[in-house]
């Protein structure tokens, strides 16, 4: 008997944790139902500096799905290998695409200003948005999106960023769709997307 208890209690506490993940990622990445507001999930208004210097607000974006990606420019490997995915995709879509865009939302808005994210952006798709801000709109947006960031001091005084990888698949309306899986051959990717148009 005391063999039992020994083997059933690990279980006991792996089910509760594999349970508790499990409402965890349904919570968070649940799609938005219909009445229930963008806000009450994944997303939420911002407004926010396009690299040409003027305001972009969430309510601008209506009409047509979105991607949002949150990123930073001095980024070694993931943000442009991530903005590359977007741009092929992007491509894939071919002219039935041409009312996509995609949010590349800097979490390093002390380093990345308009004209920063602007040149940046240049080697890739033009439907690809870069958004900065002042550190308190930023950070609302990031929360907004459950997504998350975090300064990681290096040497000699210089930082890099963590943060989340995710890409998020909004609706026409703003709606948070799911997590959008960009590492897929680009076609596939484009057609998931357009068929939210």
């Amino acid at each position: 008997m005391p063999v039992n208890r020994r083997l059933i209690l690990p279980l006991v506490v792996f089910l509760a944790g594999a349970v508790a993940l499990a409402a965890a990622a349904i919570l968070t990445f649940s799609p938005v139902r219909q009445g229930q507001s963008a806000t009450s999930s994944v997303g939420g208004p911002f407004t926010l500096t396009t690299g040409e210097g003027k305001p972009l607000a969430d309510t601008d974006l209506r009409g047509a799905p979105f991607l949002v990606f949150f990123g930073f420019t001095h980024c070694p490997d993931i943000c442009p290998t991530k903005l590359f995915e977007i741009s092929e995709t992007l491509r894939a879509a071919g002219p039935k695409g041409e009312k996509l865009r995609a949010l590349f939302i800097s979490v390093d808005p002390e380093r990345d200003t308009p004209e920063v994210l602007k040149s940046y952006l240049g080697s890739f798709d033009p439907r690809i948005v870069g958004l900065t801000g002042d550190r308190a709109a930023i950070d609302a947006t990031i929360k907004a999106y459950r997504a998350y960031s975090k300064k990681v001091p290096l040497k000699e005084g210089d930082y890099t960023m963590d943060h989340t990888a995710l890409v998020y698949l909004m609706d026409k309306k703003g709606g948070f769709v799911g997590a959008f899986n960009i590492e897929r051959p680009p076609a596939e990717a484009a057609a998931e997307w357009l068929r939210h148009l």
